[in-house]
């Protein structure tokens, strides 16, 4: 993991592999961001004149390398572009902070040390750009850098992944000053559980199955004080949880529900975090069709996010109670697989309708919900990467989120809005349940096809404790990112969710959320 230091050092002074400020894009050419001017003075005040004839404009996501005059102690200058100069009177917002110091960050594989002089006007400032640096400065390299047996053995085969930039000196952030400290402690503590999510969605499915997910949940609770339950299939048969059996009995791992409990000795509420946690999806009997399957180790990212919450509440002391529950299992075909037309008794008791055995995440979050709501939390939010419908909808960078209550729905969102995670409020339509009734059973794990993302919403809805608030997050799009990486975003697992769940967390704890 990558350090962070709240350098004492001045732009001028401070020794590093690199310095990084910002540029913003003016109406007449590239402008200086503040805490660029010890670096201008070494460039005779011509920075932005250099940088303009190098073909920087200052967009969003722009990162220019140039060489350090004499005057400072870095050999390579990083100019990163922020967009535009904000209005009078105004600051840079904290999510192009934390975009621009994902870019230069990203920028930075390889090198041991550098220096973050980006415009800071707050300790939120400061605690964005930390996050974005070190969400930047993340590689999973776990399975590469191998040797070839066959070379010759004085020689290596390749060099191997760069590694990510080693650590983050953030500059004019006021080291002494606990607010700055308390906010560099708690990015890092968030951004080492985010890193941790993105590599249990990176990970292959050969190696994170059920029970080794379980098992890494297992060691993380004893390491930060988590009481950690995991309901094995003997226990799982016995507790009557049928969806979450129906689907993992196709596979060789049999299924897990693994429940985290943080508990603090003065929370007031207890909010419960739910999470699908498939560790490969080929679509059971319905299989998945070729181009579909190569991706779906990212299944589980919702209980990635869980796991990843629970932990960062954990290691912030936050005064609130949060529990977390894994529905993790394979959904494989094979002779001893749910068929469609199967009917499925859930924990709850309802019977449901398979038909189609692509639609498990909603049979195994529909036994965790219940098992949930069982323990009378003040609020239940399940994250999943649901339903393809829902990418459709709000596209690769969005998650959309419904609730059986509109206020706490609006709250989720702002939340997202605030710690920058792109996020929408969606509906729960009455007339769509209808779609769900079965001949055979008390419902049908499918409805229409036309918006199938809220229908999925709705059949989850059916096993929600009573008068508990609730909420859904359909993270299919955002938790697994297939393009070029950009801003802090990596290719792979993003551990989309995390922060939004972090922040519920923090305002549940001081009683914002009522």
């Amino acid at each position: 993991m990558t350090a962070l230091t709240l350098s004492t050092a001045g732009a001028a002074t401070l020794r590093a592999d690199a310095l990084v400020v910002g540029v913003a894009k003016g109406a007449k050419g590239p402008v200086l961001a503040p805490g660029a001017e010890a670096v201008d003075k070494a460039f005779d005040g011509k920075l932005a004149t250099v940088l303009e004839a190098l073909g920087a404009a200052g967009a969003e996501g722009e990162v220019t390398k140039l060489p350090a005059p004499d005057g400072l102690k870095v050999p390579v200058v990083i100019a990163v572009g922020l967009g535009s100069v904000p209005e009078k009177d105004e600051a840079y917002d904290a999510e192009t902070l934390r975009k621009a110091a994902g870019s230069a960050s990203r920028a930075l594989a390889g090198s041991k040390k550098a220096g973050f002089a980006l415009p800071i006007a707050s300790v939120e400032d400061a605690g964005a750009i930390a996050e974005g640096a070190l969400l930047g400065a993340y590689a999973f390299t776990a399975y590469q850098g191998g040797e070839n047996k066959l070379a010759p053995k004085d020689k290596k085969n390749g060099n191997g992944p760069k590694q990510p930039l080693a650590e983050v000196a953030l500059l004019g952030a006021k080291p002494r000053d606990k607010a700055f400290k308390a906010a560099a402690d708690r990015a890092l503590a968030i951004v080492e559980e985010i890193n941790r999510a993105r590599d249990l969605i990176n990970t292959p499915p050969n190696d994170l199955y059920p029970e080794s997910f379980a098992a890494v949940a297992t060691a993380a609770g004893k390491e930060h004080g988590i009481k950690v339950q995991v309901f094995d299939e003997k226990a799982l048969v016995k507790g009557g949880f049928g969806g979450l059996l129906g689907v993992g009995q196709g596979s060789t791992h049999g299924p897990r529900l693994v429940k985290l409990a943080y508990t603090h000795p003065k929370a007031e509420k207890t909010l419960a975090l739910v999470g699908k946690g498939i560790t490969y999806d080929s679509g059971g009997i319905s299989l998945k069709p070729a181009g579909h399957n190569e991706t779906m180790k990212c299944d589980m990212s919702g209980a990635a996010a869980v796991f990843a919450g629970v932990v960062a509440a954990a290691r912030l002391g936050l005064r609130v109670n949060v529990t977390g529950w894994l529905a993790l299992a394979e959904n494989m075909p094979s002779g001893n697989a749910t068929r469609p037309g199967d009917v499925l008794r859930m924990y709850s008791g309802k019977t449901v309708e398979v038909l189609n055995t692509d639609a498990e995440g909603r049979l195994v979050l529909a036994d965790a919900l219940t098992r949930a709501s069982e323990e009378n939390p003040d609020a239940i939010v399940d994250v999943a990467t649901l339903t393809g419908a829902m990418v459709l909808a709000l596209g690769n960078r969005t998650f959309g989120i419904m609730a059986n209550d509109d206020a706490f729905r609006t709250s989720i969102h702002e939340i997202a809005e605030e710690v920058g995670e792109a996020s929408w409020p969606m509906p729960l339509p009455a007339d769509l349940r209808k779609g769900m009734d079965s001949p055979t059973a008390d419902i049908a794990n499918m409805g229409e096809r036309m918006g199938g993302g809220l229908v999925a919403g709705l059949f989850l809805q059916e096993f929600v404790g009573e008068g508990i608030a609730w909420a859904h997050l359909d993270i299919a799009g955002p938790a697994f990112h297939e393009g070029a990486p950009y801003g802090y975003t990596p290719k792979g697992g993003t551990g989309s969710a995390v922060r939004t769940l972090v922040r519920l967390a923090e305002r549940t704890a001081a009683g914002d959320l009522g």
